[in-house]
């Protein structure tokens, strides 16, 4: 029988027959096991529900609102200024990566951590004065930037926030920060111990042991604006939402690069494996594995395999994973003597990871920004966003398998799964992950200057894409959200029940220049018509 096309715009989405495709697919890969750790996150393999996510795709729009399929609604929980605890702290600017962590096994009570990636001067600190900011608009921009942990519930059939929480507070550019790792102390960090704040924060991961990680991405400008030290920043961060005692750390063995987001997984031997990418153009994929091992009994202790191991970048030609070791790294500088002055120990190679992977023969990418694995088979999905250098304008997923399909193995095979661009209906894939069905779901960073113009037309606005690993519609991507206007979506992460689905719309009408006049005035809380940056609770998801 021949096959229908099939039509994007009407296809009513499942992976409907899910258990039975999952079933097929995991054959000889072992049971699927439900776990502790089973929420949308991709630690663990999952069992996949009865039934799968069911919409009706929608069509690309350019309209001022976040629209979803029939069925579905969403619920602001938090913008920009709303006050989130009785101390009277107040939700940060462009809100990112999010990340929900269950009370009492709860799909409908929790904590959400939220990422906070940077300020607009239009709305937040004021522009420079005589070319710099004071003291108390360098203030402003640090506070606004960093994390927010706030305290949500279903009331009377709403997310909510809670603003009483116990729990909820603000970590920011000026909190003070342990560094961990081998280049605490060193010359490399000029010698420190601490650092002030996190900021640029975009997206991140949990870990094994139910802490959060954040990841420093884009923090130049911040830096430089506020007179810190850059050595300092560019690190993944580790954060206990429930315990403020919790000592907040970077850790510097991770390596220092524009971090994407952070994902982790276990080796077959036991070992901690955290996933990484790096946002920016020619920049390369990473992998950490630890030198001890997981034990799970021991809790938040296991963060200390966070502080000892090997960061690896990946080769893609020989498939090969390079470990950046100081050894490696001088033996291959012999005769540089630029390069042996500016590599002397191993702190000198995490905070310069960058340059000495692409010393060792790692692979420049195109932008490799979140990297996730598979809670079905392990296997490791990378969105690499776009690079205009080489005409790659509207990006494409890789997929990485690792030798024997551990995340501890020095080799890989890897394959292009999905390609941005017409055929496929989105450009420039953005974060992911992953439902229990092992549908992946990615959000696009279409630019503001680029949205619906020139090659990017067809796209209308940023939006929100299902895209089944497994089943006939394999690497098919059907459209669930579209974005308002100038916004980027970004940190999807479902509750345990999957019955929800936090995201975070920022920057809405970035391209704004006159604020009497703003090129978008969603979400139009509080009054007055200025566009804020919000978290909202999608709801409508049926099993």
């Amino acid at each position: 029988m021949e096959k229908k096309p099939l039509d994007r715009r009407t296809f009513l989405t499942y992976l409907g027959t899910g258990a039975t495709a999952l079933a097929a697919a995991t054959s000889g890969l072992g049971a699927l096991t439900e776990t502790a750790n089973a929420q949308s996150d991709s630690l663990m393999r999952m069992k996949p529900r009865k039934q799968g996510f069911k919409f009706h795709p929608i069509a690309p729009t350019d309209k001022d609102d976040l629209v979803l399929p029939k069925g579905y609604k969403y619920e602001v929980i938090a913008s920009f200024g709303d006050v989130i605890n009785q101390k009277g702290d107040t939700f940060g600017f462009n809100n990112d990566f999010t990340m929900y962590f269950p009370i009492n096994e709860s799909s409908e009570h929790g904590l959400l951590w939220v990422n906070h990636e940077y300020t607009n001067p239009l709305y937040v600190e004021g522009e420079k004065v005589n070319g710099k900011y004071t003291a108390a608009q360098i203030e402003k921009m640090l506070y606004n930037q960093g994390g927010s942990i706030i305290e949500v519930k279903v009331k009377n059939g709403k997310w909510m926030m809670e603003t009483n929480s116990e729990y909820a507070r603000r970590v920011t550019g000026l909190t003070p920060f342990a560094l961990t790792g081998p280049a605490a102390g060193t010359s490399s960090v000029s010698g420190a111990t601490t650092a002030q704040g996190t900021f640029a924060n975009c997206s991140g991961g949990r870990t094994l042991w139910n802490t959060v990680m954040s990841c420093e991405e884009n923090f130049e400008t911040t830096s430089k604006d506020a007179g810190l030290d850059q050595t300092h920043y560019g690190w993944v961060i580790e954060v206990d939402p429930f315990d403020p005692n919790f000592k907040v750390r970077k850790h510097t063995a991770l390596g220092r690069f524009n971090h994407e987001n952070a994902s982790m997984g276990l080796s077959k031997d036991g070992r901690v494996v955290v996933y990484m990418g790096d946002d920016k153009k020619d920049a390369c994929v990473y992998k950490f594995v630890s030198k001890g091992k997981y034990v799970e009994a021991k809790g938040k202790e296991n963060s200390k395999l966070l502080e000892e191991g090997t960061l690896y970048a990946a080769d893609l030609a020989k498939g090969k994973w390079v470990a950046l070791t100081i050894e490696a790294v001088r033996e291959k500088a012999a005769g540089n003597a630029a390069l042996l002055e500016k590599f002397k120990t191993q702190g000198d190679v995490v905070v310069n990871a960058h340059d000495a992977a692409i010393l060792l023969g790692a692979t420049p990418t195109d932008r490799p920004e979140d990297v996730e694995i598979s809670p079905l088979d392990q296997t490791v999905f990378i969105a690499h966003t776009n690079n205009d250098k080489h005409g790659n304008i509207h990006g494409h997923i890789t997929r990485f398998f690792e030798k024997g399909g551990d995340h501890g193995a020095e080799y890989f095979d890897f394959e292009i799964f999905a390609a941005g661009g017409r055929q496929s209906g989105f450009s420039a894939p953005d974060n992911l992950t992953f439902d229990s069905n092992a549908n992946l779901w990615t959000v696009t960073d279409i630019s503001s200057s680029k949205l619906n113009s020139e090659a990017w037309t067809s796209f209308g606005n940023n939006g929100m894409f299902m895209i089944p690993t497994v089943g006939p519609d394999k690497g098919v991507a059907f459209q669930f959200a579209s974005a308002p206007v100038e916004a980027e979506l970004t940190g999807p992460s479902f509750t345990p029940n999957e019955k929800s689905l936090f995201l975070s719309i920022q920057h809405p009408g970035e391209e704004t220049q006159d604020k009497a006049n703003p090129t978008s005035t969603w979400p139009q809380v509080r009054g007055g018509n200025m566009p804020r940056p919000s978290v909202v609770a999608i709801t409508g998801f049926k099993f």
